[in-house]
Order: C-alpha cells, then sequence, then structure tokens
C-alpha cells in the first residue's frame, strides 16, 4: 500500500478539469491509465523522468475506481485532497448548500480518534 501513491492520484486529477470529469465519468478507465501513464512520473520534472516502481495494491485500485471516499480515507489518503476532489466532480448532484460536504462528513462519521495515519 502506498499512501503517497493514494494522495499523488488525486492531488494529480483534481488539478486538472478534463481529468475530474474523466474520472467522474469513467473511474475505472481512469485509474488504469493513470497507473500506466501517470503514476511514476515525477511531480515537477521533465516528462521523461520516470520511476518504475510505484502502482497501487488492488485494494486501493478498487477504492479509488468505486469512488469510495470513506475507504480512502480508512487506508490513509488526505481527507483534504478526497475532499476537494470529490467536491469538485459531486457538489453539482447536491441540491442544498454544502450538500457534498455533509455527506462526505456522515460518511466517515464512524471514523473515532486517533484518525487512520495520514503520513506519507
Amino acid at each position: 500500500m502506498s499512501k503517497y501513491l493514494l494522495d499523488k492520484f488525486l492531488f494529480t486529477v483534481d488539478r486538472d478539469p478534463d481529468l475530474v470529469e474523466r474520472y467522474r465519468t469513467d473511474p475505472v478507465g481512469t485509474v488504469a491509465w493513470w497507473e500506466a501513464e501517470e503514476a511514476n512520473r515525477i511531480l515537477n520534472c521533465l516528462a521523461a523522468e520516470k520511476s518504475t516502481w510505484l502502482a497501487f495494491d488492488d485494494e486501493e485500485r478498487q477504492a479509488l475506481a468505486a469512488h469510495d471516499y470513506p475507504k480512502l480515507f480508512e487506508l490513509g489518503a488526505h481527507p483534504f485532497l478526497t475532499l476537494t476532489l470529490f467536491i469538485a466532480m459531486f457538489e453539482r448532484d447536491h441540491d442544498e448548500p454544502l450538500g457534498f460536504q455533509k455527506e462526505y462528513a456522515r460518511k466517515l462519521a464512524h471514523f473515532s480518534l486517533p484518525y487512520p495515519d495520514i503520513a506519507t
């Protein structure tokens, strides 16, 4: 399991509006593409600079593909990164102000202190 890779996925997808929409409509395909093409790209470096060893485990891949943010939180993904990305994807589906944020809080309410470790 790599909290770094989970956070890197959330961070990079959230910063590209086209990727946000792609992830919203085709999560399985987006996760597979990102893992194959982007996971080993070194942040803030030339495109030719890549590592070779980073990959999601099955549990991470499944949680990302299912948009399962409670599971991502449990796995140690940073809650700010999950919240901002999922707001971008799903706030529009709620009629009330802060509708998605309230749903996010409700779905994570079963967690108690200490929260899962989010250190990478």
